[in-house]
């Protein structure tokens, strides 16, 4: 057997009384969590859910995320993490997709109403049958009324659980993904593929018990998820749980927390980097700082070199996806890194770089970067042809370019043809211009990403109107704001009375760039 939540269950038994998560002036113990970790368990058996079912959980960065993802894993349950960002037909799409038959939801505030919304989509999805809302304190009512809280789930129940005895091969989470193209895919990782992964990024990060990680990554992105909270729990680090990038806040809590381990997106280094120094003592933040880890996207050698140089700790840069738990390559600190690179292959994983039919490419020259290895996927979840086109020939395709140089250091040369990563986080164009197109005065739409200083890229789209309709900048953009999360809707809208097209209709999107 083998079964993801062993991780915490070790930590718990060793360091029973140590900090395994601190959030804001609250810090809780291995002990305590993996306790409430197995009343989630229990309740959830109480309410049928057992092995193989799958169970949603939207929640920001507090410790009720990894008490809920393992109470979901102690009984054989799959974890199906959720953006906190999705609105209400995101929401029922990836609950009716996933087959979820329960889900964490948690309130949410003011700004970011995430039960509301979370309540709607699973109103909207008729085969999740059970709703349970997170509250800020267990004791504290539903924010809506008729919904079962968090607190009601567990309170009468026993804080001892034996364990599901799940093997290596089942899935332990089914993470969303779009791919490149179409309605998100939900991609099957096994237990063993997040535990190999996590003991991988543990070596990568050479934690400790004596570290202290700040997690301000959101815990639902696989890239915290497997480098931050579970090589965290292997190694019995203390995690300090951050909801949102704020710079100021960041600093404040490395300095009191004494931080030792950050990891975090290009936009997020740029922060700290433009920060006004204020109140903060660089010199003891430096002083326990051991490493900083970037991914998402490609970080800019001169953010790379102003943050080294400001901190004095070394930013080792990789590469992932959630299609492979998801660390793939990464520059390493016993083999020398490369600025700009993403490294060599990590423990266990074979990389190639790939010409149109699959052949290998020699060194220096531009291709398809393709992978395999024990963090690669089972497959996309009920969707057996999108897995049999990504799994070609038994090799995970990237659909990124990239180039391997004379020292075995790979590049990226470019993303996904269409693809925009702002601030770290993907937006796959036809995602957004599907839902701008359901505007009664849009008969066309093409996004695209523009370069941007903050976030690296933004969204920007090129909108034919219906004749005779008429709509402003404004309206179109806050229409479709309601419509999709946050991050993906587009920041600048352009009109033109046509879109370049090439002979077979397609939109050509390099003549808009």
């Amino acid at each position: 057997m083998l079964n993801l939540s062993s991780l915490l269950e070790s930590s718990a038994k060793k360091f029973p009384a140590k900090p395994a998560f601190v959030f804001a002036d609250q810090s809780l113990s291995f002990s305590q969590i993996n306790g409430v970790a197995n009343q989630v368990a229990n309740g959830l058996l109480s309410q049928g859910i057992g092995p193989g079912d799958n169970v949603a959980l939207s929640c920001l960065n507090l410790p009720y995320f990894p008490i809920i993802y393992f109470g979901i894993l102690k009984v054989g349950a799959r974890v199906v993490p959720l953006s906190v960002l999705l609105k209400k037909d995101e929401i029922a799409y990836h609950l009716t997709d996933s087959q979820a038959k329960a889900y964490f939801c948690f309130t949410g505030t003011e700004q970011l109403p995430m039960g509301q919304m979370g309540y709607s989509g699973f109103n909207e999805a008729p085969k999740c049958e059970h709703f349970l809302m997170v509250m800020p304190t267990p004791d504290m009512p539903s924010s809506i009324d008729g919904t079962t809280t968090f607190g009601q789930l567990v309170g009468q129940q026993s804080v001892s659980f034996e364990t599901y005895p799940t093997g290596a091969e089942d899935t332990a989470v089914i993470i969303y993904t779009s791919g490149t193209t179409g309605k998100p895919k939900g991609a099957e990782l096994t237990h063993s593929n997040l535990l190999q992964n996590a003991i991988l990024s543990s070596d990568l990060l050479q934690l400790s018990s004596e570290d202290s990680i700040l997690t301000v990554l959101p815990l639902f992105h696989i890239f915290a998820m497997t480098v931050l909270m579970n090589a965290g729990l292997y190694r019995s680090a203390t995690n300090v749980l951050l909801p949102r990038f704020d710079a100021e806040a960041v600093l404040s809590l490395m300095q009191k927390h004494e931080i030792s381990v950050f990891a975090g997106v290009p936009t997020m280094y740029w922060g700290l980097n433009h920060h006004s120094t204020g109140d903060v003592d660089y010199t003891t933040i430096a002083k326990n700082f051991k490493i900083a880890v970037s991914g998402g996207a490609s970080l800019p050698i001169q953010v790379l070199e102003d943050f080294e140089q400001r901190f004095n700790v070394p930013i080792i840069e990789g590469y992932g996806m959630s299609e492979g738990s998801p660390v793939v390559t990464f520059n390493q600190l016993d083999i020398g890194r490369k600025p700009g690179s993403i490294g060599i292959p990590v423990w266990g994983v074979d990389v190639m770089i790939a010409d149109e039919s699959g052949k290998a490419l020699p060194v220096g020259e531009k291709g398809e970067l393709l992978y395999r290895g024990h963090n690669v996927m089972k497959g996309y979840y009920n969707n057996s042809e999108a897995t049999d086109e990504a799994l070609k020939g038994g090799w995970m395709h990237s659909g990124d370019i990239a180039y391997q140089d004379e020292d075995g250091f790979y590049f990226i040369v470019d993303r996904t043809k269409d693809m925009i990563i702002r601030g770290g986080l993907n937006v796959y164009p036809r995602e957004v211009e599907e839902v701008m197109i359901k505007h009664e005065a849009v008969s066309l739409v093409a996004v695209i990403g523009v370069p941007d200083e903050e976030y690296g890229e933004e969204v920007k789209a090129f909108v034919v109107l219906k004749e005779g309709f008429s709509v402003t900048n404004e309206e179109l953009i806050t229409w479709t704001k309601e419509h999709i999360a946050d991050y993906k809707y587009p920041r600048t809208v352009e009109f033109l009375d046509s879109l370049p097209m090439s002979a077979t209709g397609k939109i050509l999107k390099k003549e808009l760039r």
